[in-house]
């Protein structure tokens, strides 16, 4: 079967999906999605990095087009070090943020150098 640049997951699917950078480096898992509530879209996919059995984690959302699906790995590959991931956007377990603020998207997007969703 041949595979298409168009492809469809559930998002049940893509939590807990490994994510990498280039290097092959491990940099955490998918922990959930960010969908736009009028169009539908993945905004952002939020990677878990860090902590030990839930203990310290961090939450990083990141432009869900920063990542692509890499099949041998078998994840997501993300173009960032370990050092540029603890600078990016994060939040703790008990500190989610409000994503109806259109100001937290923009320094997310700003970060990672995407321009701002419509």
């Amino acid at each position: 079967m041949e595979s298409s640049s168009f492809e469809n997951i559930r998002a049940s699917r893509v939590e807990g999906t490994e994510v990498y950078n280039p290097s092959g480096e491990h940099l955490g898992q998918i922990d959930d999605l960010v969908i736009g509530k009028r169009d539908g879209e993945v905004k952002y996919a939020i990677m878990s990095f860090g902590g030990f059995l839930g203990i310290g984690e961090e939450y990083h959302p990141m432009p869900w087009n920063t990542l692509t699906f890499n099949p041998e790995k078998g994840g997501y590959v993300v173009n960032m070090t370990k050092e540029q991931l603890r600078d990016a956007p994060h939040y703790g377990r008990k500190a989610e943020p409000d994503w109806a603020d259109p100001a937290y998207g923009r320094r997310i997007n700003d970060y990672y150098g995407i321009p701002p969703f419509v």
